[in-house]
C-alpha cells in the first residue's frame, strides 16, 4: 500500500485516473450484457462549442447518474455526441471570412463555402469533447455520434420523405419569423421576447373623402408605413364607424388605402385605429387575408428598406430608417407627437437581433402524435423533475402551431426536394416537386431545393437514431434525459413526438417508444448578483481555469452543492474553493487513518467493543445513506452533496475522528482495533457515496487505502450497518449528543472569555449525570482542557463564566469574569432560550399540529419544551448569583 502524499494535488491525480479508465475500457458498454440497462443520451453540444458552466452542471449531473448506476450493477450506456449547429456554425465561419478575406459565402459559392466550413470544423470542432473528458465524464466515447454522420443524415432524409408522403410536411407561403442577421427563417420557439424602450409615434392619415380630417395612428414602427395597405378599427368603435368604406392617404409612398373594420383591433391601444401592414406583422397579415388586402414588402432580407418611392429611406438599415422616417413625417406635418414607450420585441435566439415577421415560401411540418405526447406525460409514462414543467409542456402542446423547418443556410441537412427545371427555376412558381432520399432518376432535369433543415429537425431523432438496432433493443427507451428547461419545446417535446411517430422501440406500444422515462431540468446559472452569465458582462468564468485552480472534483462538488432542483443557481467562486477544500479535508482524514496502520477492505466491527461515539457515527452514516437514497429518487443532487459534506466534515472529521483518538492512543487493543475498523467502515462507505460526485480523488483514496481490488466505480453502494444487538442505542446516542452540546458550550465560553483555543484551561462540570465520568478523557480532549472536574455541588464565585448544557452547568476554571459582562452574556442567552420556548409552546398550542403530527414528533416537541424550561431555570439561577 503506497503512502498518501502530504498534499493532495488534483492536477496529477485526475488526468492519471481518467487515462486509466479509458485504457481499461471502463466506460465501454456491452449491449449483450445480462445486466439491467441504464442509459442516457448526452444533449449534443455544438461541434465548435467550448465548455461553459452550463455544460459543467448538465454533464456533471449525467455523470453522477451514470456512475451511481454502475455501482448498482446496471449496464450503463452514456452515449455522447455533437450537433452540427447549422446557423451557429455557419455564422461563425461567415464572420471569419468577412474579417480575414472580406468575403461572404456567396462570393465563394456553395461548394467552396461548405469546404471552408469543414476546414473550420476540423480545426475548432471536438474541443468541447476533450474538455468534457477533463471534467471526468464517463461516456462510452467509442459510440460518439454526430448529427452529420452519414447514417444519421440518411435517417433525417428518410424521416422528411416519410412525413411528406403522409401529408404532414408541406410547402407554402406564410408569415414566418425572419432573422435579418443570419438571413433565415426561424421557428416560433427560436424567438425570445425582450422588453425594449423606444417611442410610440402618432401619425396623421388624411381622409381622402373628407380633406382636412385626419385619423391618428399610434405605431412603434413608422419605417413600415410604406407597406400599409389599409386602415382598420373595431366594428363597435363609434368614433370611426362613419368612416367605414372610405379611404385614407398613406403619408409615405403616398397612396390611397381603404378603411376597414375588424374584430381583431384593440380599441384601447393608442387611438383605436391600426395601420394594416400585412407583409410585416402576423396580426396584420391575418387581417389582410380576411379583407383581401394586397401585400407590400418594403424590407430587403438583411433588414434594409426596399422602397424606391421614398429615396431618402431606400437602402437604409431598418433602425436608421425609423429615425429618418420620424424626421420626414415631422417635416411633412404628418407626425402629431412621439412618446417614450416600452414593449416586448421578438429577438432571434440565434443571432440576438430583432426578428422581422415576413411572408415567405417555406417548408412546414404539421406535428403528429400531439395527443399521445400529452398523454404519456400526463399519465407519467414520462416523469418531469421538477414536476411543474409538465404544465408548461402541456400548454405548448395544446396551442401548438405548424413548425417552419426550412432554413436559408448552406451548412446542415439539405432538404431532399427537387424542382423540375423545365417548368421554372423561380422559387414559388414550380408546379412539379420530387421528394425522395435519392435524387430523381433524371437529375439533370431537376434542381435541388437550396435550403437546409432546422437543426432541431435532425436532433429530434437523437434519442434513438444514435443507436444501432442491437443497442436500441437493450437501451431504448433511455432512462433519463438531463437538459435545460429553455429547450423543452425545441427538443424535449419534439423527441417525444418523434419516438411516438416513428416507433423505434420493441413494439408499437407507447411505453416502448417514448425516448426517455425521466426528464430532469437543470436550473440556469447566474452570477451572485442574479445576472445571466455572458461574455459581454465579463461574469462568465472559464471552467478550464477553475479546473486548473481547484481540480475537476472541486468544481463538480462545489457547483452541485449550490444547484437546488428546479431553481436558478447563484454562482460564487468561493463555493468552488469550498469544493476543493472539501477534497483536501477528505484527503487529510484518510492520511490520518493511514498513519495508524493498514486499512481493511472488509473491516470486522465487534459491536460489543463499540464506543458510544462509534455508535453515533455509524448511526449517522445509516441516516445519511437513507437520506441520500431519498434525494436521488427525487433528483435532489444538491441535497445529496450537502448531506455528504455535513457528514464528512462535521459528523466524521470534527467529532468522531477527534473522539476516536482517545481509543487509538489507549492501551486497550480491542477498543483500538474496533475504532480503526469503524474508521475503515465509514471511510469505505463515504468514498463510495462520494464517488459519483468526485470520482478522481475517491478512486485514488480507494486504491491507496486498499479498500478494493478493482475500481471504486464498480464497487457496490454501502449498506447500512445493523446495530440491533447493541444495548440501548437511543440512550447512548442521547448521551453523545449531550456531550457534543456540552463541548460546544464550553468552546463558546472560552471564545467569549477571550481564552485562546490552543491554550489548555480547566473546566468544572456541575452535573447529576452518572455516566459522564467514564467519558472524561474524551471530554477533556474535545475541550482541549487541562482538566475537566466533575463537581455535583460546585458553587461558582460571582461572575464566573457559565453555560447551561444538557449535562448540567459548565464553568471556566479561571478567575471570575467581569460581573457586568457576564450578566450581559447571560441575558442574551436567556433571551434566546425564551424565544425558542415561545416557538415550542405555540407549536403545542396548535390543535391542528397536535392532532395531525405523528405521536413521536409531538412527544419530541414536548421533551424539547421541558429541556428548554430546565435550561432557562438554570440560566436564571446563574444570573441571580451575580446580583
Amino acid at each position: 500500500m503506497a503512502e498518501l502524499p502530504k498534499r493532495y494535488d488534483p492536477n496529477s491525480v485526475e488526468p492519471k485516473w481518467y487515462r486509466r479508465w479509458i485504457d481499461n475500457g471502463d466506460f465501454v458498454v456491452n449491449s449483450e450484457s445480462s445486466k439491467a440497462p441504464f442509459s442516457i443520451v448526452m444533449p449534443p453540444p455544438n461541434i465548435t462549442g467550448v465548455l461553459t458552466l452550463g455544460h459543467v452542471l448538465n454533464n456533471t449531473i449525467q455523470d453522477i447518474l451514470c456512475r451511481s448506476a454502475r455501482m448498482q450493477d446496471f449496464e450503463v450506456l452514456w452515449l455522447p455526441g455533437t450537433d452540427h449547429a447549422g446557423i451557429g456554425t455557419q455564422t461563425a465561419v461567415e464572420k471569419h471570412l468577412r474579417r480575414t478575406e472580406n468575403k461572404t459565402r456567396h462570393d465563394l459559392g456553395r461548394e467552396e463555402f461548405l469546404r471552408r466550413v469543414l476546414e473550420w470544423q476540423d480545426k475548432h470542432g471536438g474541443i468541447i469533447i476533450e474538455q468534457l473528458k477533463r471534467l471526468g465524464c464517463s461516456c462510452d466515447w467509442s459510440r460518439q455520434r454526430y448529427t452529420l454522420d452519414e447514417d444519421y443524415a440518411r435517417a433525417v432524409q428518410r424521416v422528411f420523405v416519410d412525413l411528406y408522403n403522409k401529408g404532414l410536411i408541406y410547402r407554402g407561403r406564410r408569415m414566418i419569423n425572419w432573422d435579418p442577421s443570419a438571413q433565415t427563417a426561424l421557428s416560433d420557439e427560436e424567438v425570445v421576447s425582450k422588453p425594449q424602450k423606444g417611442n410610440l409615434y402618432f401619425v396623421r392619415y388624411e381622409i381622402v373623402e373628407e380633406p382636412g380630417r385626419f385619423l391618428e395612428v399610434a405605431t412603434t414602427r413608422p419605417e413600415t408605413i410604406m407597406a400599409d395597405t389599409a386602415m382598420a378599427f373595431h366594428p363597435n368603435d363609434e368614433r370611426y364607424v362613419n368612416l367605414l368604406g372610405k379611404h385614407a392617404w398613406r403619408p409615405l409612398a403616398r397612396e390611397k388605402i381603404p378603411i376597414v373594420a375588424d374584430d381583431a383591433i384593440d380599441p384601447e391601444f393608442g387611438t383605436g385605429v391600426l395601420k394594416v401592414t400585412p407583409a410585416h406583422d402576423a396580426l396584420d397579415f391575418e387581417i389582410g387575408q380576411r379583407h383581401n388586402l394586397p401585400i407590400v414588402d418594403v424590407l430587403h432580407a438583411d433588414g434594409r428598406i426596399n422602397c424606391p418611392a421614398e429615396p431618402e429611406l431606400d437602402g437604409l438599415d431598418r433602425f436608421e430608417a425609423r429615425k429618418k422616417t420620424a424626421e420626414i413625417l415631422q417635416a411633412r406635418g404628418a407626425l402629431a407627437k412621439a412618446e417614450p414607450y416600452e414593449n416586448n420585441i421578438g429577438f432571434s435566439d440565434r443571432s440576438d437581433v430583432p426578428i422581422e415577421p415576413r411572408i415567405s415560401e417555406q417548408w412546414f411540418l404539421r406535428y403528429p402524435k400531439t395527443k399521445d405526447a400529452l398523454a404519456v406525460v400526463r399519465d407519467h409514462l414520462i416523469r418531469f423533475f421538477p414536476v411543474h414543467w409538465e404544465k408548461v409542456y402541456a400548454q405548448w402542446l395544446e396551442n401548438i402551431r405548424d413548425w417552419c423547418i426550412s432554413r436559408q443556410v448552406w451548412w446542415g441537412h439539405r432538404i431532399p426536394a427537387w424542382y423540375r427545371k423545365q417548368k421554372s427555376e423561380v422559387r414559388g412558381q414550380e408546379s412539379e416537386i420530387y421528394v425522395g432520399v435519392e435524387p430523381p432518376p433524371d437529375p439533370e432535369n431537376w434542381v435541388q431545393d437550396p435550403d437546409t433543415l432546422d437543426t432541431w429537425f435532425s436532433s429530434w431523432l437523437w434519442a434513438y437514431q444514435t443507436m444501432d438496432e442491437e443497442t436500441r433493443r437493450k437501451f431504448y427507451p433511455t432512462s433519463v434525459l438531463v437538459t435545460a428547461p429553455d429547450i423543452i419545446f425545441f427538443w424535449v417535446a419534439r423527441m417525444i413526438i418523434a419516438g411516438l411517430e416513428f416507433k423505434p422501440g420493441k413494439s408499437d406500444r407507447n411505453e416502448n417508444n417514448i425516448p426517455f422515462r425521466h426528464v430532469y431540468f437543470t436550473g440556469l446559472i447566474r452570477d451572485k448578483l442574479g445576472r445571466k452569465m455572458s461574455k459581454s458582462l465579463g461574469n462568465s468564468p472559464d471552467p478550464l481555469e477553475l479546473i486548473e485552480k481547484y481540480g475537476a472534483d472541486g468544481l463538480r462538488f462545489g457547483l452541485m452543492r449550490i444547484a437546488p432542483s428546479g431553481q436558478d443557481i447563484r454562482f460564487d467562486e468561493k463555493q468552488i474553493e469550498e469544493g476543493r477544500n472539501f477534497a483536501t479535508k477528505l484527503w487529510n482524514v484518510a492520511r490520518l487513518r493511514q498513519m495508524h496502520g493498514p486499512s481493511s477492505a472488509e473491516p470486522k466491527i465487534d459491536n460489543r467493543q463499540l464506543s458510544i461515539y462509534a455508535i453515533e457515527v455509524l448511526s449517522r452514516l445509516n441516516e445519511t445513506i437513507d437520506a441520500i437514497d431519498a434525494a436521488y429518487r427525487d433528483y435532489q443532487f444538491n441535497a445529496v452533496a450537502q448531506r455528504l459534506y455535513d457528514f464528512v466534515w462535521s459528523d466524521y472529521c470534527d467529532w468522531f475522528v477527534e473522539t476516536a483518538k482517545t481509543e487509538i492512543f489507549s492501551e486497550d487493543e480491542a477498543k483500538k482495533k474496533c475504532t480503526l475498523a469503524t474508521m475503515d467502515f465509514v471511510l469505505s462507505a463515504t468514498l463510495r457515496l462520494l464517488h459519483p460526485f468526485i470520482p478522481h480523488i475517491t478512486e485514488e483514496l480507494w486504491f491507496l487505502l486498499g479498500f478494493g481490488k478493482g475500481s471504486i466505480q464498480f464497487a457496490a453502494p454501502p449498506q447500512k450497518i445493523a446495530l440491533d444487538d447493541v444495548t440501548d442505542v437511543p440512550g447512548k446516542r442521547e448521551l453523545v449528543s449531550a456531550i457534543y452540546q456540552t463541548v460546544q458550550a464550553g468552546r463558546n465560553l472560552r471564545a467569549e472569555s477571550k481564552q485562546p483555543s490552543n491554550k489548555k484551561i480547566g473546566f468544572i462540570l456541575r452535573t447529576e449525570e452518572k455516566l459522564i465520568s467514564g467519558q472524561l478523557p474524551t471530554l477533556t480532549r474535545l475541550l482541549n482542557a487541562e482538566e475537566v472536574r466533575l463537581d455535583r455541588k460546585y458553587q461558582a464565585p460571582a461572575g464566573n463564566p457559565v453555560a447551561v448544557t444538557p449535562l448540567g452547568e459548565i464553568f471556566l476554571a479561571i478567575a471570575a469574569a467581569d460581573s457586568a459582562r457576564e450578566r450581559e452574556r447571560l441575558d442574551k442567552e436567556m433571551a434566546k432560550i425564551e424565544n425558542e420556548l415561545r416557538t415550542a409552546e405555540n407549536k403545542l398550542k396548535n390543535k391542528s399540529f397536535v392532532d395531525r403530527a405523528p405521536v413521536a414528533v409531538v412527544d419530541e416537541h414536548r421533551k424539547r419544551l421541558k429541556d428548554l424550561s430546565a435550561q432557562l431555570a438554570r440560566l436564571k439561577q446563574a444570573r441571580e448569583g451575580l446580583n
